[in-house]
């Protein structure tokens, strides 16, 4: 992009603000389509600083819906205002235009959102209003990093195609070889190591099978994500008898969503079982699954206007410093009996989904997130 299509661009998007402030001012109530696609966070507010407006990227951002945000004092957006305010007054009062870089913002459901603020100063009949501009420097960040890991997961699967071939061909003949042997033997008792050779080479065809992860086509269908989550709780309940205390915090609004439900269900009951693998006791651990909606969210470089979030969150142990880098890559893990195939098989199965899976643990507390669209998506074949 050149910089004058940049600057044109700039100066595009700075009048529908400015239209769509001075509109809301005047008590307007329709918004340009632009603001509502934007996922720059863009708010509206009059010379009390009290909300007059609020885009869907500023509800996501701050986790507050405009039908509580409209009319509310800026002041009760967040909960560390000191400095939103301060900011807020200067520009009001000077009318000038005020950046605030690296502003982190805590929202009263206990998320912290690192952004860039821009306040602008707009004059019309009924007097000054503001606008601001909320720009998520964390989003940034996140979209980097991911581009960053779906970059190495993509080679981590080449490599393991590749293994799986050469493996497998010279498995293929070994095995043809032993059942070749077990028949021009004399005897039964010699035939016994053949029967050794043929079921070794057939476990260790399953391991690759097994690395490779799911390979038949998904079956999508409009599913309910709480009908999948719940099928798998009552799967732990009745694995580990009960024993294991799981709590619920779903969105009852969340719609059904394209996906095939077998596979969703071997995500859940994979990173669940994960959970509980690591934890000493199962009368000791707790999980909580949660469901949200997310607008305007960005998964591997496209931008979903809705998708669904699910947090699957224990009280374990947490993952080591040294694995949470690689806990997603095939036969890496923590413990001496694992295999570590579960989380990488449920990270297959969710990007297939054009979803995302992510990780973030610390001792006490292990939150595995993934998202997934909720429209329609064209499922990945390998």
């Amino acid at each position: 992009m050149t910089p004058d299509s940049k600057l044109a661009l700039f100066l595009l998007r700075q009048q529908a603000y400015r239209a769509w402030a001075v509109n809301h001012g005047a008590g307007m109530q329709q918004r340009p389509d632009i603001l509502d696609h934007i996922s720059t966070g863009v708010i509206a507010l009059d010379a009390q600083l009290r909300v007059t407006a609020i885009n869907p990227a500023a509800e996501v951002l701050l986790d507050a819906s405009s039908t509580r945000a409209v009319g509310a004092h800026a002041g009760q957006l967040v909960h560390n205002t000191a400095e939103l305010l301060e900011t807020l007054k200067q520009a009001r009062d000077t009318r000038a235009t005020f950046a605030r870089r690296g502003m982190l913002l805590a929202t009263h459901s206990g998320q912290e959102v690192q952004i860039d603020l821009i306040v602008t100063v707009l004059q019309n009949d009924q007097g000054d209003s503001l606008l601001l501009e909320l720009i998520p420097i964390d989003r940034l960040q996140r979209i980097s990093r991911e581009e960053s890991m779906v970059h190495a997961q993509e080679t981590t699967r080449a490599v393991i195609r590749g293994l799986a071939h050469e493996i497998k061909n010279p498995l293929g003949g070994v095995r043809g070889a032993a059942q070749l042997l077990a028949k021009e033997l004399p005897n039964e008792e010699l035939t016994e190591y053949t029967r050794i050779i043929i079921r070794e080479a057939d476990r260790l065809r399953d391991l690759v099978d097994r690395l490779l992860g799911p390979n038949q086509r998904l079956a999508i269908e409009p599913v309910n994500i709480h009908e999948i989550i719940e099928h798998v709780r009552n799967l732990i309940s009745a694995e580990f008898n009960n024993a294991v205390t799981i709590n619920r915090d779903y969105d009852p609004s969340l719609p059904p969503l394209p996906a095939d439900r077998a596979q969703l269900i071997q995500t859940v009951l994979n990173i669940m079982r994960n959970a509980l693998q690591a934890a000493e006791r199962a009368e000791d651990c707790t999980i909580l699954l949660r469901t949200r909606s997310q607008r305007q969210f960005t998964i591997g470089g496209r931008r979903h206007r809705l998708v669904c979030r699910v947090d699957i969150i224990d009280n374990g142990p947490g993952i080591p410093a040294d694995l949470q880098q690689s806990i997603f890559v095939p036969m890496v893990t923590g413990r001496a009996d694992g295999t570590g195939l579960g989380l990488s098989i449920a990270q297959s199965i969710v990007n297939r989904h054009g979803g995302l899976l992510e990780c973030a643990s610390e001792p006490g507390s292990t939150r595995f997130t993934f998202y997934l669209p909720m429209e329609q998506y064209h499922a990945k074949t390998r």
